[in-house]
């Protein structure tokens, strides 16, 4: 089976909080021929691991790395990357992915109100704006 899956398979996979539904959920991962992982899973896991679970940021990169190491995941690598990238400089997953899927559609500047966010992408290089 080819599957999409959704942020709360991958938590319960990761944190195995609900035995039951952790092992349901690790059985359909190993067993899908594909995991299409999309941007905003990722987004909501590595949120959802830091602000519920309290992962640090250096744990929630080595669970998302673990994921892509599957052979049967797909997802948007390069994406995925810029997010790590801002995660363990210190940052929010999400704003490495906001900013790269925001360059990919043609902008040019990463503009925010997080003054921690453009600081960081303005030190790896990326246009950014604190309003």
């Amino acid at each position: 089976m080819k599957i999409a899956v959704d942020t709360n398979v991958l938590i319960r996979a990761v944190v195995r909080d609900d035995p039951a539904q952790a092992k349901v959920a690790t059985k359909v991962l190993k067993q899908a021929e594909l995991i299409a992982v999309a941007l905003p899973c990722l987004c909501e896991f590595a949120w959802v691991l830091r602000q519920v679970y309290g992962f640090t940021a250096s744990d929630v990169a080595i669970a998302i790395r673990a994921l892509l190491a599957a052979a049967n995941v797909e997802a948007n690598r390069p994406a995925v990357e810029a997010g790590l990238s801002v995660l363990e400089a210190g940052g929010d997953f999400a704003d490495g992915v906001i900013t790269y899927e925001g360059c990919w559609l043609g902008g040019e500047t990463f503009v925010s109100f997080d003054k921690k966010a453009v600081t960081l992408l303005t030190a790896a290089g990326q246009s950014a704006r604190l309003l």
